[in-house]
């Protein structure tokens, strides 16, 4: 079927018009004859309306003879009819040959230079770098040396460890990657503190001096692991037979070490986490009616695109989705696209059993405690998990559940000696 009507548009095609009494037998001759008509539609009582191609228009006049028919050209279709319609209008065809010319040549510079993978680095530098191998905004893209240009980026730029640039269209992508400078941590005093609270469960210290001992009770920024160690005792026993001032003047004088403290001091600590349900309960229930629309916004003017103005809905859910253009250098227009889908909702109301509340409120306290520990830092082990029913001597409409999570983690956290 592609190929036939592929044919007909290259031949040329005519929807024609046919009136009369005798319209089934002129359709019945011209098949007999191999005349080949489609889209064939009754627009009337005694009229048809057909599409069929130059060549049958001839046969088709001796048929609507004999058939007494008449029939009356509609609409011209195809290549032949467009190229005749064209040469009619020379100063179209001009125009498009310059159009295409001009758009050609514009296709043929550089007018986007995109720049990705620069952290420190500014994009006014790397395009300073750029225009010097001769990839600007406006360069003939034909003329670039891609290689040249990556190779004196490299050379004016010993930040950036790898560079690619790719031509594409009247666009320039330029992907670098910067060196990665890591800087050596300078060692300096410091003590290990809590980071939270908790009951010490065990204390290995690595450099430092211990400040907490196992089953020691802990609050958020107590000394754990001290950067500061004190000097050793020293008995000068060379002051046995001197006076007591005589030895205070000669006895040396030790001052403390500092130290930048490690160790690893794990304790258990406890996460808590509460809910609650309602044994009778309101909660909206989408209904399945849709209403969309979509908005156009210019500066402080909305216009509506599509959809009523009015949302048929009392009670809804809305999706807003925004499109704005692209910012082109520091130009932006101040044009969005708004489209919003409206779900109708309604009010259902939920009957629970106590047990069915009690289970969906430890979901709650558990979901909660548990959301407390994502600041964890470190691996963790998780000791007991329980649940335990808050409830008062009035029987209520509301189940409530407080959550507990007892874990094993390492709570020591750097922080500098002053």
């Amino acid at each position: 079927m592609f190929l036939f009507r592929l044919l007909s548009f290259i031949f040329g095609y005519v929807n024609i018009l046919i009136r009369g009494d005798g319209l089934e037998k002129f359709l019945n001759m011209a098949a007999s004859r191999g005349i080949f008509l489609w889209d064939i539609r009754r627009v009337g009582h005694n009229e048809i309306l057909v599409k069929t191609r130059l060549s049958a228009i001839k046969p088709l006049r001796h048929i609507g003879r004999n058939t007494k028919t008449r029939f009356n050209f509609k609409n011209r279709e195809g290549l032949p009819f467009m190229i005749h319609r064209i040469k009619k209008r020379k100063s179209v065809i001009i125009g498009a040959v310059f159009f295409l010319i001009g758009l050609y040549a514009l296709s043929s510079f550089i007018w986007f230079i995109d720049i990705k993978g620069n952290r420190t680095l500014t994009r006014e530098d790397i395009l300073k770098i750029t225009a010097e191998a001769g990839l600007r905004v406006g360069s003939v893209k034909f003329r670039v040396d891609q290689e040249r240009v990556e190779k004196h980026i490299r050379e004016g730029i010993p930040e950036i460890s790898y560079v690619g640039v790719e031509i594409s269209g009247t666009r320039a992508t330029i992907e670098i990657a910067e060196k990665i400078i890591v800087k050596k941590k300078e060692s300096q005093p410091s003590n290990v503190v809590a980071r939270k609270s908790g009951l010490i469960k065990e204390v290995l210290v690595l450099v430092g001096n211990p400040a907490v001992k196992e089953g020691d009770t802990v609050i958020p920024g107590q000394l754990l692991i001290s950067g500061v160690i004190p000097p050793a005792e020293v008995l000068n026993q060379g002051t046995a037979g001197i006076s007591g001032g005589q030895a205070a003047q000669q006895a040396p004088t030790y001052l403390p070490t500092y130290v930048r403290a490690r160790g690893v001091v794990r304790a258990r600590v406890w996460y808590e986490g509460y809910g609650e349900v309602f044994l009778q309960e309101i909660v909206p229930r989408e209904t399945g009616n849709l209403f969309s629309r979509v908005r156009i916004k210019i500066a402080d003017k909305e216009i509506i695109l599509s959809g009523a103005q009015n949302i048929p809905f009392n009670d809804y859910i809305i999706e807003t989705s925004i499109k704005r253009p692209p910012v082109w250098r520091n130009l932006s227009i101040p044009v969005e696209v708004i489209s919003e889908e409206y779900r109708e909702v309604e009010k259902n109301r939920i009957q629970r059993t106590r047990s069915e509340a009690l289970d969906l409120a430890r979901e709650k306290s558990l979901e909660l405690a548990r959301s407390n520990m994502k600041n964890i830092k470190g691996e963790f082990h998780v000791l007991e998990e329980k649940t335990a029913e808050v409830t008062s001597k009035n029987p209520e409409s509301i189940v409530r559940v407080r959550a507990f999570i007892e874990t094993l983690e390492d709570i020591g956290l750097e922080k500098p000696l002053k």
